[in-house]
């Protein structure tokens, strides 16, 4: 979590979605973007952690 508030870019690109993490490292760069860029890395994580869980609640699921 702390790395995707610090170096959102980076997080979204170790996540899988390096198109996302360029465009958020671009917007990073900007003294103003800095901010939006790390509420986006949060959320981004946030959504992915919610699909795993997802997969997985499916996952036991389809076996039970």
């Amino acid at each position: 979590m702390l790395l995707a508030i610090l170096i959102p870019g980076l997080s979204m690109m170790l996540n899988g979605h390096v198109l996302k993490g360029i465009i958020c490292f671009i917007l990073q760069f900007t003294l103003i973007g800095w901010l939006p860029a790390a509420i986006w890395g949060v959320v981004s994580r946030n959504q992915d952690l919610a699909e795993k869980r997802h997969r997985e609640t499916l996952e036991v699921m389809r076996r039970g």
